[in-house]
């Protein structure tokens, strides 16, 4: 069980963007405005006593709710983000069979096929491979975890993977079954959540049949973790991206005086103090890995 506090999430941005100040990144007049926005809300009654417990659940069953809006709400986006480097990590390579690891609503099957692969998707959720097979109609589509794959060794010459690996706990045995369904010299893209951008509030959620709260598991995975996986499973390590949000300037929009329902944060919290969010924001969103598997 989660539990979330939209005063704890506001209190925590601000600690963020003091610790840049800390760091030397902002003057004296940045810290003292930071601290006395600090004191506003903790002295502010609309933000007490909303703190909300959060039931983690399988992803299948998180994504079922998201799956018919998801491709509109590009990714909170994230979509718009990963697409052009991954097209970019793939450009030039020969057409073959791809695999779309995890593939959702197929937005990558689609690519993959209109680049001329022969596109494999596999995904947990049946609501999300209903929608990708519409969208991707020349595709072969299955029901399948990312550490258990139903493909034989050595069967694509490609895989995608994309803002999946965020809710692995132990990347090892995922990053090994991509590795074992790649042909020697075949590519292995993979685009996932930064955990800058998960402690953000980055989450799949979804509501219960009493309306309560519920998140798809979500891990923190810091770089190190992908490479060593990567390099256990043979990979070879082409290029590493970090691509982050892009921080405004000008004046800062108007304050919202709503907090929100829990299902709406932090989306709501971001209106509801623009301040904080602009003063803890230009961090890493997405973390995208090009690998090879070894020609043998």
């Amino acid at each position: 069980m989660i539990y979330q506090d939209p005063l704890a999430y506001l209190i925590g941005l601000e600690g963020v963007a003091l610790l840049d100040g800390w760091a030397g990144d902002h003057p004296k007049e940045f810290t003292e405005a930071r601290l006395a926005e600090v004191r506003r809300l903790l002295d502010d009654a609309a933000l007490r006593e909303r703190g909300v417990h959060v039931e983690s659940v399988d992803a299948a069953t998180a994504y079922r709710q998201q799956a018919p809006g998801y491709d509109a709400g590009g990714g909170g986006g994230l979509f718009d983000l990963d697409t052009p480097l991954v097209a970019e990590f793939l450009a030039g390579r020969p057409a073959g069979v791809a695999l779309d690891a995890a593939c959702g609503t197929g937005r990558f099957a689609e690519l993959l096929a209109a680049a001329g692969h022969q596109v494999v998707g596999v995904d947990v959720s049946e609501d999300m491979l209903a929608i990708a097979r519409r969208r991707v109609p020349g595709g072969t589509f299955h029901i399948g975890d990312l550490d258990r794959l139903p493909l034989a060794d050595g069967s694509v010459d490609v895989v995608v993977c994309a803002l999946a690996l965020v809710h692995v706990r132990d990347l090892g045995p995922a990053m090994a079954e991509l590795a074992r369904v790649l042909r020697p010299g075949g590519d292995l893209v993979v685009s996932d959540i930064h955990h800058e951008l998960t402690t953000r509030g980055s989450a799949i959620t979804g509501l219960g049949p009493a309306g309560e709260p519920l998140r798809a598991p979500t891990y923190r995975h810091p770089v190190g973790d992908y490479l060593r996986a990567a390099l256990a499973a043979g990979l070879i390590v082409r290029r590493c991206e970090e691509p982050g949000a892009v921080v405004w300037d000008g004046p800062l929009p108007p304050r919202s005086d709503e907090v929100g329902d829990w299902e709406h944060w932090p989306w709501s919290l971001m209106s509801y103090e623009p301040a904080a969010i602009r003063a803890a924001g230009g961090r890493p969103a997405l973390l995208l890995w090009h690998f090879r598997q070894p020609e043998r």
